[in-house]
């Protein structure tokens, strides 16, 4: 069988570093990395070069061109030259959009800044015109700032002043937001003054601010109630510091300010008596129920008792079972553990007795001289240390009023609103 004589086509094997030789500036044939031809003094690798082992004018200079090629980074310009093609190759309408966002971005920035700017300013004109001490803080809301200005017309700005003076105490905070304020303006730097139609917000009186100012760090406030405050601690009288117990009934005075109604006063020394200043019949200082009721027990403090001839009458005791029980100690115990001995022993008034029977007080374990403070502490003088009472201050322009009145966890809210109000020169 004749055998088809087979064409041998002579070609060279594909080397791929060519490709990348040529993509690296590297000659046909070498490979990137790798010195094309031999080493001078005949050790491929060595980095020791000398003219000994080689032609210094041949391949000696050729091996430290190609070192010195190697070691020199090359710039890749590539990656750029694609970016600028792919960029190019973008439609108009993608090459528009992206031009908008930058552009957008930069105008953004800019109204910010004006926001920012135009804050500072109204702060500063706010503390001087209402005399504070610290700038407030301002926030103009809407977007965009500056379409809100060349309009001559904000939709809000916020303001809150952290602390404002009234009266004995500092409010927390006041902070209110204006709707819909109209400018007198020539631009960004010359507002003149503002003209606001309508104002909303609220006063905070914090319970920590009225610890620190009425309590003295010795009575606390809390809340008890929609519209009370409760008062509790010591407070000290002729050396001793006797316990306290008040209620603050919160009410709003006239338009603009607020004001406490003080009742449930009561001052306790230790368990032995209870002092309520006041005219009532139930006022005064008194046993309590527990030292009452341990007169059965505390043999000398009811001997006392007895011994006074004015009291064996106010507490309705017959003078023969008062004789008895002065002379026989069981007597004694079933006089002054009756019921009605503790009750009536409860609402002897130990202030009248103090005045003529000081002796008696002693035998109770009461000091003298605290009794004697104790008469001298009016009701309205004890009142007037829990008070608190604040008034916003009157406007020049416009109207501002105080309306709703709550006490919640934190203090006393009061809700604030605020009609045609004028602000700098406007």
């Amino acid at each position: 069988m004749h055998t088809p004589h087979r064409m041998h086509t002579s070609h060279h094997p594909h080397d791929p570093y060519e490709e990348l030789g040529a993509l690296a500036g590297t000659a046909p044939g070498e490979r990137p990395g790798e010195y094309p031809g031999p080493f001078p003094g005949g050790f491929r690798g060595s980095d020791d070069v000398s003219d000994n082992g080689g032609d210094g004018g041949g391949d000696a200079g050729r091996w430290r061109a190609w070192r010195a090629r190697e070691r020199t980074p090359r710039a890749d310009h590539r990656g750029s030259r694609r970016r600028r093609r792919r960029f190019a190759a973008l439609p108009l309408a993608a090459k528009a959009v992206v031009g908008l966002v930058t552009l957008a971005a930069f105008v953004a920035l800019a109204d910010r800044w004006a926001v920012l700017f135009a804050e500072d300013k109204a702060a500063d004109t706010l503390k001087d015109q209402l005399d504070l001490t610290a700038a407030p803080e301002v926030e103009i809301g809407g977007f965009p700032f500056l379409t809100q200005l060349a309009d001559k017309k904000l939709d809000s700005v916020k303001v809150t002043v952290p602390d404002l003076a009234a009266d004995r105490v500092s409010l927390a905070k006041v902070s209110a937001t204006a709707h819909d304020i109209r400018l007198d303006t020539d631009g960004l730097t010359s507002i003149r003054g503002a003209d606001i139609p309508r104002l909303d917000g609220d006063v905070l009186l914090s319970f920590a601010d009225l610890n620190r100012e009425l309590g003295a760090s010795q009575v606390t406030f809390s809340g008890d109630g929609s519209d009370r405050v409760k008062a509790r601690g010591t407070l000290p009288v002729a050396g001793h510091d006797l316990r306290l117990h008040a209620e603050a009934t919160i009410r709003r005075q006239a338009e603009r300010g607020i004001a406490t109604d003080i009742g449930g006063m009561r001052l306790d020394i230790g368990d032995l008596a209870t002092f309520r200043p006041g005219p009532r019949a139930s006022d005064g200082l008194h046993l309590t129920k527990k030292a009452s009721a341990d007169l059965d027990r505390e043999t000398r403090k009811a001997k006392a008792l007895l011994s006074v001839p004015a009291l064996v009458q106010r507490l309705g005791v017959p003078e023969t079972t008062v004789r008895e029980s002065l002379n026989d100690d069981g007597k004694l115990a079933e006089l002054t553990g009756s019921p009605d001995f503790a009750r009536e022993a409860r609402n002897l008034n130990l202030i009248d007795l103090a005045m003529d029977n000081p002796e008696v007080l002693s035998d109770l374990g009461l000091d003298p001289d605290l009794l004697d403070a104790l008469s001298r502490l009016t009701r309205p003088a004890l009142a007037d240390r829990l008070s608190l009472a604040f008034e916003l201050p009157e406007p020049e322009h416009g109207d501002v009023r105080l309306r709703d009145v709550r006490v919640g966890e934190d203090g006393i809210r009061v809700r604030l609103t605020g009609s045609q109000l004028a602000v700098g020169g406007s």
